[in-house]
């Protein structure tokens, strides 16, 4: 058992060591050692591979006879890389519109009436104070767009997309006082008898982007358009984010059939991306820390979900929607909602079947999602998301109290009968058999469990990962304070007070713990806590109050209990 419990130190040691090295590898740029992709920047919006003015390929499956827009000149189909769309022989005049709400500051690019900039103005920059986050961007340095356009698998056809240069209808810009909601009109010329239409609305408090297409025939005869709502990004995590934890950044595919599932960009390279292909109902998304995006079609309907890497450092999940058949003379109309905003949970789940989902638990969802109801609750009665956090402690301690009650009082008993143990020790050294018998007698006449300390400490640990993720998921932590130098939670703490008190607890409750007979084991039991300290000075400083109030009312349960069995 001793030997067991010496294996079991051993490999979470090294284990903690082995993540401690590879996480200062990430925080110092150096190559970790599991092949993490370094930071790169990505393709320019609508870049092909290989060049650096052409329009980007469209999405994987779309055919790839679909010709690209009247501006551009043909490539020879021997050498035109599938899907891809043909190089721009003069690139087209393109507009900047943009509109501002009390949410949000929405750039356009008259190039497919495209987003290519969103500012959330209701949330800070983590790098730079005195910027709003940019959610979206198309530059140089970073590409995260959202696109949408007509495809058909008419040969010879070519129709409304995303490269398509199109006009703003004039309007007002800035939602005015007293409005509740301002639209954005593109409309695109005539390509090939059909002309599209996008009206984007925005509406007063709102993350949600109204979009309607407005399908126009024409011609003479009837089309059967298909129109693609799409999300471009590149591969690199958000910038500002901590290299000693890690939170999902990509593509995200719903349906009812397979719920929610996770696109690594990884596999989107490696070509074996696996998500469902096809559904009548369900949702795209790209996710990061704290901010999502999704084209959502609550409407029931055919539709395909399609990912694909169009560039270097250039991803796209695009979701396939069948318009029907559109008469000569006629217009045919589709709404759908973009989402582009934090990942407030109470409102995501009002807006799609599972969009809560994008907000990210890990495994530990099942106990995370009610966890963050009670510290919500908690948050509303209190006010404070700090003061929730510790009463959320408080609460699961309570609720714990008897099963912490049971493991303390067995590992005070161990610590009572540690003198005797290392007497047989002293006096079985050549004879570990016997040892190994007499200390089965000392226990069971002194009644101790030598893993009663252990099983009620792992029956709780599912609940207290959960709330670690819970504090590391929720934007509701970013740029909340709680008292005087912590100004913000989803931060370290500046002046590492936090990490200090907490590694200073975790020292505590090993000296309060019964010390290993093995000297080996006992140096184990003190380092531990000092290289775990070292992770929590670059934690966020919710997480570390987590922490830090667990230990407190851990001692001070384990010390009431010593002292009533008499243990010093």
């Amino acid at each position: 058992m001793t030997d067991m419990r010496r294996t079991l130190l051993w490999v979470v040691f090294t284990m903690s060591l082995v993540l401690l090295w590879d996480a200062w590898n990430r925080h110092t740029g150096q190559p970790t050692m599991f092949g993490a992709p370094t930071s790169q920047a990505p393709k320019a919006a609508g870049a092909a591979p290989g060049s650096a003015s052409a329009p980007a390929a469209l999405p994987a499956g779309v055919p790839s006879a679909v010709p690209a827009p009247a501006t551009t000149a043909a490539v020879p189909a021997a050498t035109a890389p599938a899907g891809a769309v043909p190089a721009a022989a003069t690139p087209p005049v393109t507009e900047q519109v943009t509109v501002t709400t009390d949410r949000v500051k929405a750039t356009f690019d008259s190039i497919g009436g495209s987003l290519v900039r969103l500012e959330l103005l209701a949330h800070r920059d983590n790098n730079d104070a005195t910027r709003n986050v940019l959610l979206f961007e198309q530059s140089p340095k970073r590409l995260y767009v959202a696109q949408t356009g007509l495809v058909t698998s008419a040969a010879g056809v070519a129709l409304p997309n995303h490269f398509t240069a199109m006009k703003a209808v004039p309007g007002e810009r800035t939602l005015a006082a007293g409005a509740n909601e301002i639209a954005l009109r593109f409309e695109s010329p005539v390509v090939d008898g059909v002309q599209l239409a996008k009206i984007y609305t925005f509406k007063r408090g709102e993350y949600t982007v109204g979009v309607r297409h407005e399908v126009v025939n024409r011609g003479t005869v009837p089309i059967s358009p298909q129109l693609y709502l799409q999300l471009a990004r590149d591969g690199n995590p958000p910038e500002g984010e901590s290299s000693f934890y890690f939170t999902f950044t990509g593509p995200a595919v719903y349906t009812e059939a397979k719920k929610f599932q996770k696109v690594e960009f990884k596999s989107i390279t490696k070509g074996d991306a696996s998500h469902e292909r096809t559904a009548n109902e369900g949702w795209i998304a790209m996710v990061q820390h704290y901010f999502a995006s999704a084209w959502l079609v609550n409407a029931p309907g055919p539709r395909e979900f399609r990912t694909a890497k169009v560039a270097d450092n250039h991803f796209t999940v695009a979701m396939v929607l069948p318009l029907g058949e559109v008469a000569p003379d006629s217009t045919k109309a589709h709404d759908a909602v973009l989402f582009a905003g934090p990942q407030e949970e109470n409102k995501l789940a009002a807006l799609a079947p599972g969009l809560e989902l994008v907000k990210d638990y890990g495994w530990f969802t099942v106990l995370a999602k009610p966890l963050f109801w009670l510290l919500d609750k908690l948050h509303s009665v209190l006010g404070n998301w700090g003061w929730a956090i510790v009463a959320l402690v408080v609460v699961l301690k309570i609720g714990f109290y008897w099963l912490n009650a049971s493991a303390y009082r067995s590992m005070a008993k161990m610590k009572a009968v540690a003198p005797k143990v290392n007497e047989l020790r002293e006096r079985y050294k050549d004879k570990p058999q016997q040892m190994q018998q007499e200390m089965m007698r000392i226990y069971r006449e002194e009644k101790v469990n030598p893993l009663g300390g252990c099983l009620p400490i792992l029956v709780q640990m599912p609940f207290f990962i959960a709330l670690y993720w819970v504090l590391l998921s929720s934007v509701e932590m970013r740029q909340a304070p709680w008292i005087g130098w912590i100004t913000d939670l989803a931060q370290p703490d500046p002046w590492f007070i936090l990490p200090v008190l907490m590694t200073a607890s975790s020292l505590f409750q090993v000296w309060l713990n019964p010390a290993p007979t093995d000297p080996m084991q006992a140096k184990l039991m003190w380092m531990m806590p000092l290289a775990f300290g070292f992770m929590f000075f670059f934690f966020p400083a919710g997480l570390v109050l987590y922490w830090l109030t667990n230990n407190i009312l851990s001692i001070a349960q384990q010390w009431y209990i010593n002292k009533q069995l008499g243990v010093a």
